[in-house]
């Protein structure tokens, strides 16, 4: 009875913000407190701070927050624009905190240097007057996170700080109370170990906020003004000005030249030449008429509109774009997971080392006690755990902010590492390499070319294809026939009947297989079952599909085309682009089977917009859909492209690619660098000052090494 309780109670997507975490051993701790609580699908980002579980309706919200904040963390509430630190002091953040240490340590590091003598610097207890405030200041922040992480049985990069400080305080102290002060004189050590750590996490902040800075310029332009439009009690129109998240769905705006659409809507008066841009990549205006959609985020830069709004908030296009960003930036990519496994361990075993430096150093090589202890604080304070939680999210955050400003949406991190090992991309025919948009290439009639094409007109002017509507279209006419009765036949095409009794059908071979040879046409008219005539459409290519297969070509990739469409047809697209290889006439079901042969073979993309391709795109190793295709396609597929268009594929292949690369160097210099920089410093050849600058510089050398992604040539 219980068992059956749990599968009814109903679950909830939660999101939350958090603040103050500075590694993967943050992510971790709240990632393993959250799954203590019984929430599922707990996914934690330390970079942007976005956190996402599913919960049950009846547990309290406030309950997870409070736990999060007992961890050390804070809980961004929505509008809330400074980032909450707990602690004694009022610092807001690590800048804050550096300034007010430095006052005090900038003294004590006078005395370093050999030319500068002041005397009173030499005095111990001034030195303890100028160290106490800023380890009170550290330990504020460093040990309160350090406590709580080992609390949690996850030891953060904060330990080592607060146990490098320490013990140079602490030493300090004890050469003091026996009287050899000058003897045990560390206390600048402990000073500069904090204000220099505090330096080097702001340094931090600050480059890993550049790695967003594309998603934070998409969220903004969710926050603007619009002019509502309104009815007075006499029926007059009134406008006034309202913040864009005060509008609901089927309210009326006013928008001119210059300014923002604010949310999602569809035009009613006016025409106008909208840039997408921050949607699509493509600063080419886009030219917007009555029942056309405008996405919210847009900007109407010629023209006047008056539209209704159909989607606000979180159901936008930006909306749901950002929250897909935001869900693959949370998933980890496998590169990542030995990454994630060694920084579990890593606080405790540089712990371990540093103990095993100073038992080394003053039992076997001989160093005095304060030497040796020296060396240890050295260990604690240069090493790196959070340049190896770093290396794969900062990549990951620039890869996929590019993406969304040129209209490449990946809907998850694996994606990214996966196109690094595309061989192969397969592209479906119609919609995709064409524009789907038909046109009649030739025609052929038995009789008078006027009769002809007002008896096709009136025959497809009722026909729900493509092809039929493309022939209505182009041959539309005021003198059209009129029928006794007419009705479409599935698998045949259309059929009616005249006044005088005569029958007429317009449909595929199958209807004039009996009469002609000639099998590769796409419409054949019949009049009581003789044959007046036949007419070719023609799909037109889209503009940008021959540079998009020659560009995948120059790249090593194979270009293959699959299609349902007919052999003839099909080896024309193939001549006209140069496609490598072509399977026609496939059912949706040998498509399915044909990508899954040509994935077991090596890795392969599927390019593809139709119902019938999302099958196909599920099974390929990388699915890529048309943002204009069917909502299954789109679903199906791991990345969309948000241009209308296939103008950026080899740049989604290559940012793929790039971005894998990406973290491979990040992970390089993360094991490299603390692979020599923590022997080097358990040998004497650092001080625990350089070491604590080090340490910092040596994050934003993987913060600015993933930033490359957003100029690095990629194609």
């Amino acid at each position: 009875m219980i068992s059956f309780a749990k599968e009814l109670s109903i679950m909830e997507k939660v999101e939350l913000k958090v603040t103050g975490m500075s590694c993967t051993n943050c992510a971790l701790s709240i990632n393993k407190y959250l799954k203590e609580q019984g929430l599922q699908d707990v996914k934690v980002n330390f970079i942007g701070g976005d956190v996402s579980f599913e919960k049950e309706e009846t547990l309290p919200i406030e309950q997870i927050e409070k736990g999060i904040a007992k961890l050390g963390y804070g809980v961004q509430k929505e509008g809330v624009q400074k980032t909450i630190y707990y602690g004694i002091f009022p610092f807001k953040n690590h800048l804050q905190r550096f300034w007010f240490c430095i006052v005090f340590t900038a003294p004590l590091m006078l005395h370093m240097f050999p030319f500068i003598h002041i005397h009173v610097l030499m005095n111990p207890y001034v030195q303890l007057a100028l160290t106490l405030p800023v380890y009170l200041v550290g330990m504020d922040y460093f040990g309160r996170s350090a406590i709580k992480s080992l609390l949690k049985g996850i030891p953060n990069m904060n330990v080592l700080i607060s146990i490098g400080s320490t013990a140079a305080l602490g030493y300090s102290l004890y050469g003091l109370l026996i009287g050899k002060a000058h003897e045990f004189l560390f206390f600048e050590t402990a000073a500069t170990t904090i204000t220099l750590v505090f330096l080097g996490n702001y340094m931090e902040d600050k480059s890993v906020e550049q790695t967003q800075e594309a998603l934070k310029k998409l969220a903004v332009t969710q926050k603007t003004m619009a002019n509502m439009i309104a009815f007075d009690d006499k029926h007059q129109e009134q406008i006034f000005q309202v913040e864009s998240k005060e509008l609901r769905v089927g309210d009326l705006v006013l928008i001119k030249n210059g300014e923002f659409v604010p949310m999602d809507a569809k035009v009613l008066w006016g025409d106008a030449d909208v840039n997408e841009a921050i949607i699509t990549g493509e600063s080419v205006p886009v030219k917007k008429t009555i029942k056309d959609k405008l996405i919210g985020g847009s900007i109407v830069q010629t023209g006047t509109v008056k539209a209704q709004i159909t989607a606000v908030g979180e159901d936008t296009v930006l909306a749901n774009i950002l929250k897909l960003i935001k869900n693959a930036e949370t998933e980890k990519p496998p590169v990542q997971l030995l990454a994630d496994k060694i920084s579990a361990v890593f606080v405790p075993l540089v712990v371990s080392i540093a103990i095993l430096t100073v038992v080394v150093n003053y039992f076997f090589v001989g160093l005095p006690f304060g030497q040796s202890l020296l060396r240890s604080i050295a260990v604690l304070v240069i090493s790196c755990p959070c340049a190896m939680g770093l290396a794969t999210p900062a990549a990951v955050a620039v890869g996929l902010g590019r993406g969304a400003k040129n209209g490449i949406l990946f809907k998850n991190a694996k994606s990214l590492e996966i196109f690094k090992s595309i061989k192969q991309v397969v592209f479906d025919k119609t919609g995709t390499l064409t524009t789907g948009k038909f046109k009649i290439a030739a025609f052929n009639a038995s009789i008078d070319e006027a009769t002809f094409k007002n008896i096709a007109f009136s025959l497809e002017k009722y026909s729900n294809h493509p092809i039929g509507n493309c022939i209505a279209a182009e041959w539309k006419t005021n003198n059209n026939v009129r029928w006794n009765n007419i009705e479409e036949v599935k698998g045949l095409g259309m059929k009616a009947t005249d006044k005088e009794g005569n029958q007429f059908i317009a449909g595929s071979y199958k209807v004039a297989q009996q009469l002609t040879s000639e099998h590769n046409h796409n419409v054949y008219i019949l009049k009581n079952n003789e044959l007046i005539g036949w007419i070719d459409v023609a799909d037109e290519l889209r503009p940008e599909a021959l540079a998009t297969i020659q560009t995948l070509q120059k790249n090593g990739v194979k270009t293959i085309l699959l299609s349902g469409d007919k052999l003839e047809k099909c080896e024309l697209v193939k001549s006209q682009l140069g496609i490598d290889e072509v399977f026609a006439e496939q059912s949706p079901e040998q498509k399915l089977q044909m990508i899954a042969t040509l994935a077991a073979q090596q890795p392969t993309a599927m390019v593809g917009d139709g119902i019938n391709d999302g099958p196909a795109l599920a099974k390929a190793t990388v699915g890529i859909s048309l943002s204009d295709a069917s909502q299954v396609a789109m679903q199906s597929a791991q990345v969309v492209l948000m241009n209308h268009g296939l103008k950026n594929l080899p740049m989604a292949l290559g940012l793929g690619k790039h971005t894998y690369i990406t973290i491979k160097e990040n992970l390089f210099w993360a094991f490299s660098y603390n692979i020599v920089a923590i022997p080097v410093a358990a040998m004497g050849f650092l001080s625990p000052t350089i070491g604590a600058l080090i340490m910092g510089l040596s994050d934003v050398v993987l913060a600015i090494n993933s930033i490359r992604l957003k100029w690095k040539k990629v194609i």
